[in-house]
C-alpha cells in the first residue's frame, strides 16, 4: 500500500503543480504520464536494489555463521545458550535447549536466534514489480481526474479524488495493521493536502514568472 500512496501523492503533486502553471490538457498529459512512468520505474529500481542488498547481507551473515560453527562449535553452543539465558531461562534449561537445537540443526538455530532471520528471503524481482504495479495503480487516480474531469472543475475534482483515495488507503492500511484508522486517514489527507498546496503554489509562481 505504501507504493500506491506514493503513486497517488507524487503524481497528484506533479499534475496539480503543472495545472498551477498552465491549464492546457496536453501539458498535463505529458507531465502526468512521464511522471507516472518515472515514479514507477524509480520505485521498482529502488525496491530491487534494497531487497537485493538485504539478501546479499543475509547470505554473508549466514556464511559467516556457518564458518564459525565449523571453527568453534563449542563456543557457538555456549553463545546460543547465553542468548537463552539473556531471555530469562535458567542456566541448565538454556544449555539443554541450545544443545537440542544444535543437534537438530545448528545453523538454523543460530540463524534464527542470533541473526533474527526466519529463513524467508524476498525475491528482488517480485518486490520490484509489486512496487511498480502499486505505484501505477495509485498514480492512475490523480491522472484520470486531472485529464478527464470537466475543464472548469478539473482541479477541485483532482483534489477531492486524491484526498478521498489517500484517506481510504491510510484507513485500510491502519486497520490491516491493527492501528487506529481515523488517525492514519487524517495523517494521509494532511500529507496529500500539503504536497498539492506546495506544488500548486510553486507551479503558479513559476508559470507567472515564465509568462505561461
Amino acid at each position: 500500500m505504501l507504493g500506491a500512496n506514493d503513486g497517488i501523492i507524487s503524481t497528484a503533486g506533479l499534475v496539480v503543480g503543472v495545472a498551477g502553471a498552465t491549464p492546457h490538457r496536453e501539458a498535463l498529459l505529458v507531465a502526468g504520464v512521464a511522471g507516472t512512468l518515472a515514479g514507477a520505474l524509480s520505485m521498482a529500481a529502488g525496491e530491487y536494489v534494497s531487497v537485493s542488498t538485504q539478501r546479499d547481507t543475509e547470505r554473508a551473515a549466514i556464511a559467516r555463521e556457518r564458518r564459525e560453527l565449523s571453527d568453534d562449535p563449542e563456543g557457538e553452543l555456549e553463545e546460543l545458550a547465553e542468548m537463552y539465558r539473556s531471555r530469562g531461562l535458567s542456566d541448565r534449561l538454556s544449555r539443554e535447549v541450545a544443545r537440542e537445537l544444535t543437534e537438530h540443526d545448528a545453523l538454523r538455530a543460530h540463524v534464527e536466534v542470533e541473526l533474527g532471520l526466519d529463513g524467508y528471503r524476498a525475491n528482488p524481482w517480485q518486490a520490484a514489480f509489486a512496487s511498480m504495479f502499486s505505484f501505477l495503480l495509485g498514480a492512475l487516480i490523480p491522472l484520470a481526474a486531472i485529464l478527464f474531469g470537466p475543464e472548469a472543475w478539473r482541479l477541485p475534482v483532482t483534489v477531492v479524488a486524491v484526498l478521498v483515495a489517500t484517506g481510504l488507503l491510510g484507513a485500510v492500511s491502519a486497520r490491516t495493521g491493527g492501528a487506529p484508522a481515523p488517525r492514519a486517514a487524517i495523517r494521509c489527507v494532511v500529507g496529500g493536502s500539503f504536497a498539492m498546496a506546495v506544488t500548486y503554489l510553486t507551479g503558479t509562481l513559476l508559470g507567472a514568472a515564465a509568462g505561461m
